[in-house]
């Protein structure tokens, strides 16, 4: 048994998508799910989930039809949907996968954030402050607002951005401080983030000194958090 929602024109893509997903080698990226590229197509496989989580996806959505969903709503945000499907086995969930239009970017946030020599790092850095102000204006909260999820791509214009790995989404009006906080998980060096809440903070008409403060504090609270954990666990942490 299987449920499926997609663009009409890749419906047969999609009901044979575990034989194209197991012959391609393209793998761009495999964790907890793996993510292929197939003919310019981004396919999402997540991995079949425990009976816990089974019993969970009896009552909310997946994670495979969340992404789509969310991204029918994000528009222009997120690289464009395609479809999802979901298989089931004696009643549960076992494979889902989601499949969006392949966005060619040339970098993610990632890259300017960690190398000091960054071609125009502050000018991807002001951008980036434009592009996640727009997001929250159209009362958009990514959850996992992440370095590796916020892919750019530059041409003659600037720099385009685009949000991937969107199951985890809210959508609602956001408070000053939620803004604020959004920007944790960038794992950023004080100084860079301190470039872009400037500049978020000029667009939004907030004090800027303040939201620079606001900014870093949940910053270093994530950090300090994160690395308790590793030394926990006896985990080098690295700056």
């Amino acid at each position: 048994m299987h449920k499926i929602r997609c663009n009409e024109k890749y419906k047969d893509f999609l009901l044979n998508i575990k034989k194209y997903f197991q012959q391609s080698d393209n793998s761009i990226h495999k964790a907890r799910n793996e993510i292929k590229i197939i003919d310019s197509l981004v396919v999402k496989s997540f991995k079949n989930p425990n009976f816990i989580k089974k019993l969970i996806y009896k009552f909310i959505p997946s994670k495979a039809k969340r992404s789509y969903e969310y991204s029918l709503r994000l528009k222009e945000f997120a690289p464009t949907p395609i479809g999802y499907i979901e298989f089931y086995e004696s009643g549960f969930l076992k494979d889902s996968y989601f499949v969006s239009e392949e966005f060619k970017y040339d970098f993610t946030i990632r890259e300017p954030l960690l190398d000091k020599n960054f071609p125009n790092k502050e000018e991807i850095f002001k951008e980036f402050a434009h592009f996640t102000f727009k997001l929250h204006s159209n009362s958009i909260l990514h959850k996992d607002y992440s370095p590796g999820n916020i892919l750019i791509k530059k041409d003659k214009n600037g720099y385009f951005f685009k949000i991937v790995d969107v199951n985890r989404m809210e959508f609602r009006e956001l408070l000053k401080e939620e803004r604020l906080k959004n920007f944790d998980k960038l794992w950023a060096k004080d100084e860079d983030l301190e470039v872009i809440v400037k500049e978020y903070a000029k667009v939004a008409g907030y004090d800027e000194k303040g939201a620079i403060k606001s900014a870093l504090y949940y910053s270093r609270k994530l950090k300090d958090f994160k690395n308790m954990k590793k030394r926990i666990k006896g985990i080098e942490v690295v700056d």
